[in-house]
């Protein structure tokens, strides 16, 4: 068999295998949540972009949440505005709010938008206070020690919690063949701006518009058991089991929560997928193996 040849088969049998995928997420929602490398190596920017835009065109609705701390934090620090952190999260004042509206509503997010419409794409670029997309309210944290009498209070500035989402606005925009871009900015009952976690944001979305699938990007393979071997096909009260017994831990604690939340609110899989590899989107979706880690509320299907 000739090189040609070799590499025609290959194709038609990629196809083949993505066929009944195709065919059963066709007209469902997809809800992805995009940031860390494959929002920063151009390669992987590309394929991305590729991906969303063919998802559409096969007559799937992909819906993409975006982060962006990296880049907020290359602009406050250009800007001599001092970074200061909590158990890892940003406390957002008054003018790092302005920043982060800045970089996430408008820099990286019209970004994004052009380069999907640059391979063929059709997105359209909002905040969630854009017909008040997602509405938010101020987030309380509460820290205790066993030598506080009462509990503290953190404030962390203008960092917010989903209190709801316009599925309306994003109903009418997959549905006109759009491609919906969204920046994690909420919206107070006052009008004040919120800073929110992406991957939250991207769970809330995914819930209220009961999508077939979250898909969360990240740096890591996905999530792995103790001897660091990726575990898929995981039910949500395997998940619990894993907290409880320490294999989840750390940093992947509120990734893993939110994909729990999205799972119990009615999403139907959750997907913690590596988005260091390229057209990671297109192999979690079309292929037999994908390439993260699936939660579901029941055992997948043998």
């Amino acid at each position: 068999m000739t090189l040609e040849r070799e590499a025609a088969s290959n194709v038609a049998k990629v196809l083949s295998e993505a066929l009944p995928y195709i065919r059963r997420y066709v007209g469902k929602t997809l809800v992805i949540k995009y940031g860390g490398n494959a929002m920063e190596n151009d390669d992987l920017k590309t394929g991305f972009a590729r991906d969303i835009v063919l998802m559409k065109a096969v007559g799937i609705h992909p819906v993409v949440v975006h982060g962006g701390g990296p880049q907020i934090g290359d602009l406050l620090k250009r800007l001599s505005i001092e970074s200061h952190f909590i158990d890892g999260m940003r406390v957002t004042d008054s003018q790092t709010m302005d920043v982060v509206e800045m970089v996430l509503g408008g820099h990286v997010n019209k970004d994004i938008v052009n380069l999907i419409n640059r391979h063929g794409g059709s997105a359209i670029g909002l905040t969630g206070k854009d017909a008040g997309l997602i509405q938010a309210k101020k987030m309380v944290v509460k820290r205790q020690t066993p030598e506080m009498t009462t509990p503290e209070i953190i404030d962390f500035g203008h960092v917010g919690e989903v209190t709801g989402i316009n599925t309306d606005l994003l109903n009418m925009l997959t549905k006109g063949d759009f491609i919906p871009v969204i920046a994690p900015i909420g919206v107070g009952p006052n009008g004040e701006s919120y800073n929110i976690n992406a991957d939250f944001v991207a769970g809330k979305v995914a819930e209220a518009l009961k999508a077939e699938k979250l898909m969360l990007l990240t740096n890591i393979a996905g999530l792995m058991d103790k001897q660091g071997q990726v575990l898929t096909g995981l039910t949500t009260a395997q998940v619990d089991g894993l907290i409880e017994d320490g294999t989840i831990y750390g940093g992947m604690l509120p990734k893993i929560r939110c994909a729990l939340e999205a799972v119990q609110g009615g999403v139907t899989t959750a997907h913690i997928v590596d988005g260091r590899v390229p057209n990671a989107v297109l192999l979690e979706i079309f292929t037999d193996t994908g390439v993260g880690t699936l939660i579901s509320n029941s055992k997948p299907a043998a």
